[in-house]
């Protein structure tokens, strides 16, 4: 597979990097010779200086014979020149465009499909505000991902230490929490590390807990693992740029209290003409006696989304130490995502995270729906369709072959969610969630590809 890339910022750069890893031919374009001999100096990828929306740039890395063409610079116009030009050379390369500004994304249906070829626009700020109303829904959870249009919840939380499964190995767990709720579990982060588990692995003091259920049966396995947090119903939101603003416009009803808080003028004068019930403030975050004026001490969430890293991370310790039940602040740089958890915040949002993970599930071969990083980018789990020819159709879970650090969670079968045991066998359509570490990648896109001897 073929996969070019036009622009080696924090988003290509960590896409070709894992996409090196997986052995697939990359090729990135760039202006810069700092960012690409930087990308050259970690990974096996072929690097061109220059601009991705030339034609001629865009012959020499290849695009006609290339599988897929990423557009992820920083600029909207050049990703999308791009595309254009690429859809010219190439009309059947998949085209992925990251857009941001509303005057673009507004109009998608004149860039997507015969009008301009892109196959999809990738809007980071949305998967943002997507990524915080769910963890607004269970409270305590420390994220949220949703499959089968939504029917499939993969959740991953932080254990109290008095839940009734601590100490319970995995096979027993239904014995603890009840055998009619349908739960797995994905994953365990201990001790900063990522566990793929097998049934005899045990639930310890301190894991953050990955698992997948049917979102009819959340609130109960929720309750019965001992999660018992309160809805958040007070919120402040810390910069309206376009990020905070969609979020204001999506918490704009009765059941949430909504705040935001800006410091330039003009802009609360536009968010005030654009909002009905969302209270908004104009003042600096970072100024105790603002935050205590508006009664941080009151907030259940405190959400700081403005376009400088360093003022969300400070404005959310600030709130924290004034006595605000949660926080959650964006973060654009990868090196400071580590950092977050251990300096007393509870919740990090990612634009570029986002993008990637919208990209990632075009890239996968097989018939992939979508896919999501858990962790960073130690695991995905992939929402794939078991085609007729696949070589995992007709076959029992347990005599599937994966390798430890694979693992079938869960599947749609028709309408139903299915929670599958070791005799389960898959059929043509089921719509399955399949976790992987990353080294496993290109064996679960093997195992749903080819009809091949299998691992």
């Amino acid at each position: 597979m073929r996969i070019i890339i036009i622009g080696a910022g924090e988003v290509g750069f960590h896409i070709a990097q894992r996409l090196a890893v997986e052995n697939k031919e990359v090729v990135v374009i760039d202006k810069s010779a700092d960012a690409l001999r930087k990308l050259a100096e970690t990974s096996d990828v072929q690097t061109i200086q220059g601009s991705g929306s030339s034609p001629k740039i865009l012959e020499d890395a290849g695009i006609v014979n290339a599988d897929i063409f990423l557009a992820v610079t920083d600029s909207d116009e050049i990703n999308l020149i791009a595309c254009f030009f690429a859809n010219m050379l190439n009309k059947d390369v998949t085209k992925l465009a990251r857009v941001r500004a509303g005057m673009y994304t507004n109009y998608k249906h004149l860039l997507l499909g015969e009008s301009a070829g892109i196959t999809k626009i990738i809007n980071p700020d949305e998967e943002v505000v997507n990524s915080i109303l769910r963890l607004m829904s269970v409270p305590g959870a420390v994220e949220i991902n949703e499959f089968a249009d939504g029917k499939i919840r993969l959740i991953g939380i932080n254990l109290p230490d008095d839940s009734p499964v601590v100490g319970t190995q995995l096979i027993h767990l239904r014995d603890k929490i009840g055998e009619e709720l349908g739960i797995v579990i994905a994953a365990l982060v201990r001790d900063g590390q990522l566990i793929i588990p097998s049934g005899l692995d045990v639930i310890k003091k301190d894991d953050v807990v990955y698992f997948v259920c049917d979102i009819l049966d959340q609130d109960e396995i929720l309750k019965r693992l001992g999660i018992s947090a309160e809805p958040v119903r007070e919120v402040l939101i810390i910069g309206g740029g376009n990020i905070g603003y969609k979020l204001a416009k999506a918490l704009d009803n009765k059941y949430y209290h909504t705040r935001l808080l800006e410091k330039r003028q003009k802009r609360c004068e536009f968010l005030s003409e654009r909002l009905d019930r969302p209270i908004v403030l104009m003042g600096d975050s970072t100024d105790q006696e603002i935050l205590r004026e508006e009664n941080i001490q009151g907030m259940d969430m405190v959400i700081a989304v403005t376009g400088d890293e360093e003022t969300n991370i400070l404005s959310c310790l600030l709130a924290k130490s004034l006595g605000a039940k949660s926080t959650v602040t964006r973060v654009n740089n990868f090196g400071y995502m580590p950092l977050i958890e251990p300096i007393g915040i509870d919740y990090v949002v990612c634009p570029r995270q986002s993008a990637i993970n919208s990209i990632l599930h075009y890239i996968r071969r097989g018939k992939i729906i979508s896919t999501v990083s858990i962790k960073g980018e130690e695991a995905e789990a992939l929402e794939a369709i078991a085609q007729e020819d696949s070589p995992i159709v007709g076959k029992a879970i347990k005599d599937l072959g994966f390798p430890r650090g694979c693992l079938v969670l869960c599947f749609q079968r028709g309408d139903e969610v299915v929670i599958p045991r070791g005799d389960t066998v898959i059929e043509p359509q089921d719509q399955l969630i399949i976790v992987s570490t990353r080294k496993n990648i290109p064996k679960v896109e093997k195992a749903l590809t080819t009809k091949v001897e299998f691992f």
